[in-house]
């Protein structure tokens, strides 16, 4: 059988097949979702697509064909930079995401290690991979970047507050050490590590230091404008040389857009990418990707434009506002427990009442009508705020305090569906076969029969449930774990 198309399909009928394929997709739309998506209106939604539309096809490969994109990107960088007090030295390029700016930082300052002959002076007793020092809740990015390019990842712990320790990052620190990171703030917490005492320790040790404020970049900043008590995380900090922060998160421009910025251009010229001999002519490139989509470029200029500090800071103030009337909710449950003290519009909670299982709380929440993002080390529950979720605070926290409830009456649930699977997930020992699991999965999804791997969860299937029901298959089967 051919699955490609013999005829054609008529423009609507093409469209109206893919809005029947996403009926089962996240609701975002009426704020059930605490993740993925940053949605702030739909008057600013259109006025989005509409900047993307402009430049759907232009490519930002070559800034000599387009010069607005060129425009765009500088403005977009200029703009960046002066947010993080680092206007008149700042320099940078924008990027597909978050994961890419991390690759680029990554590789950037792995390239600068090499060309600095004296930097690393690598024994023969010890590996010559160069090493990278990261926080226990550093963005999963990193660990991918290191695989990628070669870089040892050296993980530091966290302190009860969930920042990085400065003194056990110091430890780590050896004459492989290339690079330093923290966050700001972190994914799974929400809360900012101790920049400015990693920027002094950097400073002193000549070692690069990377903040990814991937995730809070375009909202620590206003809210800091707003009167809100932000630590230092950005240029006013000596030590820091590159920060990384996405402008379709609280930026709120179309997906596939973010910054990496540097101290100055003695960082930034080990990023770009330059071929002299190609058959095709002589190639340079700014990032990693060769074909860059105008549309992204040219929709995150117009959604700062638009914006203003004055939109952006109303915006923040407005997120703020609902995270404290959820994270106030949240403390009248005496059962659950908010994660450390974040900063920002990201937080995660859990279970102090070893009667409440916080996996089979998410799993009412689901049923529900709520997408919500399970995490572990501790077992916990994500929460992202957006402006989105401005008309769904008392639900949601109704909700909640009825997951509670039920459980009470009915424990059994402790031990059943994805709870129970996500607390084996959580704690099994065996994290190798896990790896080995996911990575098979992924197999599946990409084989030629291209089937996604399906479970009945009420729409809400995910890796990491697949991968559960799989060990709970291998677990009934062997009698192990």
């Amino acid at each position: 059988m051919s699955f490609f198309p013999k005829n054609k399909t008529g423009f609507e009928d093409v469209l109206n097949q893919m809005q029947d394929f996403g009926k089962n997709d996240s609701n975002w739309r009426d704020g059930k979702t605490w993740s993925l998506v940053y949605h702030a209106g739909n008057e600013h939604s259109d006025f989005i697509k509409k900047a993307y539309s402009m430049y759907f096809t232009e490519n930002a490969l070559n800034p000599m064909a387009f010069k607005s994109l060129k425009r765009f990107e500088h403005e977009v960088v200029r703009m960046s930079a002066e947010i993080f007090h680092g206007a008149g030295h700042a320099v940078g390029t924008m990027s597909s995401g978050g994961t890419e700016s991390i690759l680029l930082a990554v590789k950037t300052y792995r390239d600068m290690a090499n060309a600095k002959k004296g930097l690393i002076r690598l024994p023969k007793a010890i590996s010559p991979k160069p090493e990278m020092i990261v926080p226990e809740s550093v963005h999963v990015a990193f660990t991918k970047a290191a695989h990628y390019f070669g870089v040892k990842l050296v993980v530091a712990p966290l302190d009860k507050q969930y920042r990085v320790k400065v003194k056990a990052v110091k430890k780590l620190i050896n004459r492989n050490t290339i690079l330093i990171v923290g966050s700001a703030p972190n994914y799974p917490f929400g809360t900012v590590d101790p920049i400015e005492e990693l920027g002094q320790l950097a400073e002193r040790k000549n070692i690069p230091l990377h903040v990814d404020a991937c995730l809070g970049g375009f909202l620590l900043p206003f809210i800091e404008k707003n009167g809100g008590d932000i630590p230092l995380f950005d240029f006013r900090v000596k030590g820091v040389s590159s920060i990384s922060a996405d402008i379709h998160k609280y930026g709120f421009a179309a997906k596939g857009a973010s910054v990496i910025l540097y101290r100055d251009m003695s960082y930034l010229k080990h990023q770009f990418f330059a071929e002299e001999n190609w058959p095709g002519g002589m190639f340079v490139s700014p990032a990693l990707l060769g074909t860059r989509p105008g549309g992204a470029i040219a929709a995150a200029w117009a959604s700062l434009t638009a914006q203003g500090e004055d939109g952006l800071k109303e915006k923040a103030a407005l997120v703020m506002k609902i995270t404290k009337q959820i994270q106030e909710g949240i403390k009248l449950i005496k059962q659950l427990e908010i994660n450390g003290e974040p900063e920002a519009g990201i937080f995660s909670y859990r279970s102090v009442d070893e009667q409440i299982n916080i996996y089979a709380v998410a799993d009412i929440l689901e049923e529900k009508g709520w997408h919500t993002d399970r995490q572990q080390k501790p077992e916990c529950l994500h929460v992202m705020i957006t402006p989105a979720h401005e008309n769904v605070v008392e639900n949601y926290l109704q909700d909640l305090k009825e997951a509670i409830s039920i459980i009470k009456q009915s424990p059994e649930k402790n031990k059943t569906g994805n709870a129970a699977m996500y607390g084996m997930m959580a704690n099994i020992p065996f994290r190798g076969m896990i790896k080995k699991e996911l990575l098979k999965v992924m197999e599946e999804m990409y084989s030629v029969s291209g089937e996604t791997p399906t479970l009945d969860n009420q729409g809400q299937n995910d890796l990491k449930t697949i991968i559960a029901q799989k060990f709970l298959d291998l677990r009934a089967k062997f009698k192990i774990f």
